[in-house]
């Protein structure tokens, strides 16, 4: 994120995670077979869009997910490495939308994952916070 705390155009980033037992759709419930849950993907997803706006932890901004669309296009095994990738495609005042991916390696070949769009919304946590 830009230096004023607010999201511009292009703010990006990247994480890799290694799928474990306990990402599969068997150990998550989504699914009987021992490959990447639906379910854990998004949820890394959701954590790269975070990783983009680089909020200040301890800042009175925080942001929720309040659109998805994604494409879980291949299985990822046990023990593949998966590179999700956020980039700011849309900023509209609170407004945040992602262009989202997800590639892994298995075996030394890479692939695509997984393809989408996730919008976050920007809010004042204390008020936020305020109405639970």
């Amino acid at each position: 994120m830009n230096s004023d705390l607010s999201p511009a155009l292009g703010d990006s980033a990247d994480l890799t995670f290694t799928v474990a037992e306990s990402d599969t759709a068997a150990a998550l419930g989504s699914g009987d077979v021992p490959a990447l849950a639906t379910p854990r993907l998004l949820a890394w997803l959701e954590a790269v869009t975070l990783a983009a706006l680089a909020l200040p932890a301890a800042g009175g901004v925080t942001s929720l997910v309040s659109r998805v669309e994604i494409e879980h296009r291949a299985a990822s095994p046990v023990g593949a490495e998966v590179v999700v990738h956020a980039s700011a495609c849309f900023v509209d005042g609170r407004l945040v939308r992602f262009e989202v991916a997800a590639e892994q390696t298995v075996r030394g070949s890479t692939s695509l994952v997984a393809t989408g769009q996730i919008t976050r919304v920007l809010v004042d946590r204390a008020r936020f916070l305020a109405r639970l």
